[in-house]
């Protein structure tokens, strides 16, 4: 029986130290944890601060103001639930600038994904010089929208503009590119493509630089020409940056503002009022921040929508390694 007892408390000192020992390593674990997140937090800090001044605290401020009227120097008159609403979609013009903003996302990404892909396929080889055009496709990344604009501007002028120019030496009458409602929301739509072009380029090049040569040489000898190998092989293997490359056009597309208040103003005619032209007439052109605020909680909706649609259904398409 001694040496049993003996036995037992000697278990039981054992047991103790054990507990005690993962007590302290269990306390220096959580105080480790809360030092890592302290030092994470401290990073995040600033760009958190960022968000909530110029994003998050906006946002909030134009649900609020959606449900209120307000006068002319953005007071608060009264509660009105949500009359702003009922009064956008009652609007023939509200309807008109969602018409001519998918139009505008209809006309812009499809065609310049596909040119800055077909840019891409041709630059993809190195040959000699192709740096050069790498660099001249990259360019109008490095233009401002404004500056580009302004350039386009007088590309599209109705007597000094280059365009009309050319067309006056091939004896074609001259095209009111920004004066007509049939040719502005294009012309507009021409200049935002040339404009996007650079980013579409670099993104898309990349992803073609980062496919493994190993699989070119392995087509090419099972003798697979050029665009079979485009297709069976880049397009796959592309489809990721593909996808992402359009969903952040079509997000840009419906964010589309600098280029049309230079060049149309949102005319001839509203040919050219897109949505956010639209939230800015309406906020500070006749202050009415009530109305904008609402027209911008429904561009927020609809481009949430978009993109769930595209993580949804076309995201199946896409083929990741």
């Amino acid at each position: 029986m001694g040496e049993l007892n003996k036995s037992m408390g000697l278990g039981t000192r054992s047991q103790q130290q054990t507990s005690s020992k993962a007590r302290v390593r269990t306390g220096s674990l959580k105080i480790q944890r809360l030092r890592e997140n302290a030092l994470a937090y401290t990073f995040l800090a600033p760009s958190l601060i960022l968000f909530a001044v110029f994003m998050f605290y906006p946002m909030i401020k134009s649900v609020y103001l959606s449900l209120h009227s307000t006068d002319p120097a953005g007071n608060v008159a009264a509660y009105v639930g949500l009359d702003n609403f009922a009064t956008l979609f009652s609007s023939g013009q509200f309807l008109q600038g969602i018409k001519v903003t998918l139009l505008f996302a209809l006309l812009t990404v499809p065609v310049g994904i596909l040119l800055a892909l077909v840019l891409a396929a041709l630059t993809h080889s190195k040959l000699r010089g192709m740096r050069i055009f790498q660099f001249a496709f990259s360019l109008p990344m490095v233009l401002s929208v404004g500056s580009s604009a302004v350039i386009w501007k007088f590309l599209f002028h109705p007597t000094l503009g280059m365009f009309n120019y050319v067309l006056s030496l091939l004896h074609i009458n001259p095209v009111p590119w920004l004066t007509s409602p049939d040719w502005a929301l294009f012309s507009v739509a021409i200049m935002t493509i040339w404009m996007n072009l650079g980013f579409n380029y670099i993104i898309l090049s990349s992803g073609l630089q980062g496919i493994p040569d190993d699989m070119y040489e392995s087509a090419k000898m099972d003798g697979a020409g050029p665009l079979v190998t485009f297709w069976r092989i880049s397009m796959p293997l592309l489809s990721p940056t593909i996808f992402f490359v359009t969903v952040v056009s079509i997000i840009g597309a419906f964010q589309s503002f600098a280029q049309i208040n230079i060049l149309t103003k949102g005319g001839p005619v509203n040919s050219t009022n897109v949505f956010v032209y639209s939230i800015y007439q309406e906020a500070f052109v006749n202050f009415r921040f009530g109305t904008g605020s609402a027209q911008a909680i429904v561009l927020f909706i609809v481009i949430l929508l978009l993109t769930m649609i595209q993580f949804k259904w076309v995201e199946r398409k896409v083929h990741y390694q």
